[in-house]
């Protein structure tokens, strides 16, 4: 019987027994990951040992999901969702960018969003179907962090100046029209511009596949989707800063005035003063359509929230009868009357980790650093437990609300070696929120680390940023050990620290 107990702190169940079981990967005749991946990862410091094996096993797992593909795939290899082998996802792909560029060699992430750029905008013939392609539209949210994190230039001079891929993807989804056909996707599109006032999607093309959203105004089509307008504001707002980063002033300048526009429509339109919350409204009457989910946190990630509409926000964040409690950031609010308790079935209640990732992202703007470190720590320490505790030892695609569990879609338990996106935890979270390196910028050669001196020893070897590979490790009681082949500013807690190559000791 594993020794657990449960945790004053987190409300999580906190794993007490011996190492992590062992896992291997399954071994796809498609995988061709680089033999030498694992002296690229960067390697954590921390105290806990089962949540820095959880770190190498989720590697591993992700590692079994690059794939060569069929001949004639655009970009090989790429990163695979671990769904369906004839179909890739938009947003699946661009959420593996995120934990990808961290060993970016190895783990071809931006690559992977070739196989989606070049059919859909260049009509190239791929043996990959594109599974719709009116998914969420976050190609240059990612493409900012990947640059923030690598410093590349070229490939942002290539996205922006020569083949204006973000630019073509940001114009037609805002003038997307229901029916519209591609020769990549087996399905038509689902979404549909309504003018200047956002747009009507349905579950499977936003991704909340089984999500009641549009219920009370009487269905999908009836309402103007929260998510669609604010991830369009994101990707202008994106898109103006990378034209900044490439000198191109005047290019910048439209683009920041269409998220300004943007920007606007949604506090005037989604805002609910009454309950303080972003919601879908109806088209007939403009009113809220009161149906609470995760979704509504896609305005705070692109910055359109005001201080105090992010506090408010935040309050419905941390509210253990909507989205708080032990088992946080669950798709759909548990005062609603379509949650589901025991497993989340799927979009009705499961914890799903590109919109944990994404809400944790987003209060960051605001300096919400406590309740987004909180809230990761639980979630990854759930994943650490249904691990541990349930058969295949494994990643899932989606969790339980109320328990350490995978999640359920259509009553079947959920996709397990989900590495995928359901990596960010495990690596990414751990990385950003447990560890606490919040922005590595090889643009501006810099790492911002919120250190929490009560955690011990803990830090990062092995991190690799543009040119810079460094170690960054707190000794637990009072000195900050550095290691690195080139100069950049290391940031902990708000003070500025100027690193050199070779050896620096800091004492905070």
């Amino acid at each position: 019987m594993m020794n657990t107990k449960l945790s004053a702190i987190t409300g999580s169940v906190l794993l007490l027994s011996a190492p992590l079981q062992g896992f291997s990967a399954t071994t796809h005749p498609d995988s061709c990951i680089n033999r030498d991946w694992k002296k690229e990862i960067p390697l954590p410091v921390h105290p806990n040992r089962e949540m820095v094996d959880l770190y190498h096993k989720t590697w591993e797992i992700a590692a079994g999901r690059v794939r060569k593909g069929p001949e004639g795939l655009p970009a090989s290899p790429y990163m695979d969702e671990n769904c369906y082998e004839d179909q890739i996802w938009i947003w699946d792909t661009c959420f593996m960018v995120l934990f990808a560029k961290y060993a970016p060699r190895s783990f071809p992430g931006v690559e992977s969003l070739d196989n989606l750029y070049k059919p859909v905008h260049e009509k190239a013939v791929t043996p990959l179907k594109v599974h719709l392609v009116d998914n969420p539209p976050l190609f240059a949210w990612v493409e900012k962090e990947y640059f923030d994190f690598t410093g590349d230039k070229n490939r942002l001079d290539d996205l922006l100046n020569k083949k204006q891929y973000l630019q073509k993807h940001f114009n037609w989804f805002a003038q997307a029209k229901s029916g519209e056909r591609f020769a990549c996707s087996p399905q038509n599109i689902h979404l549909n511009s309504i003018g200047a006032d956002g747009f009507t999607w349905t579950g499977g093309a936003s991704g909340m596949d089984n999500t009641p959203r549009g219920r009370d105004a009487g269905g999908y089509r009836n309402v103007l989707w929260v998510d669609a307008i604010s991830q369009q504001a994101l990707s202008a707002r994106c898109i103006a800063d990378m034209e900044q980063a490439l000198g191109n002033a005047d290019e910048a300048k439209k683009w920041n005035i269409e998220y300004e526009a943007l920007k606007n429509k949604i506090n005037h339109l989604y805002w609910d003063k009454k309950e303080g919350f972003y919601y879908d409204v109806t088209i007939s009457d403009k009113q809220p359509c009161r149906v609470k989910t995760i979704a509504s946190y896609w305005p705070l990630l692109a910055q359109v929230a005001s201080r105090e509409q992010a506090q408010s926000m935040v309050r419905h964040l941390m509210n253990p009868e909507e989205f708080g409690g032990s088992y946080p950031t669950p798709s759909l609010a548990r005062s609603d009357k379509d949650y589901h308790h025991q497993t989340g079935d799927y979009w009705r209640g499961g914890i799903w980790l590109p919109t944990t990732y994404m809400t944790i992202k987003a209060i960051e703007k605001y300096g919400y650093h406590e309740e987004a470190d909180a809230i990761a720590e639980k979630v990854i320490s759930q994943q650490l437990a249904a691990y541990r505790n349930i058969e295949p030892h494994t990643i899932w695609e989606c969790y339980s609300p109320s328990g350490n569990a995978p999640s359920t879609e259509h009553g079947r338990r959920v996709r397990p070696e989900f590495c995928g996106w359901s990596a960010l935890g495990p690596i990414s979270l751990f990385i950003e929120n447990v560890l606490g390196f919040k922005e590595v910028s090889a643009a501006r050669k810099e790492v911002r680390w919120r250190l929490k001196k009560n955690k011990g020893r803990h830090g990062i070897k092995n991190l690799r940023f543009g040119g810079i590979a460094t170690d960054i490790v707190f000794d637990g009681k009072g000195t900050v050990s550095v290691r690195s082949n080139a100069s950049y500013s290391l940031i902990i807690n708000d003070s500025n620290y100027s690193v050199k190559k070779g050896d620096t000791e800091i004492q905070l």
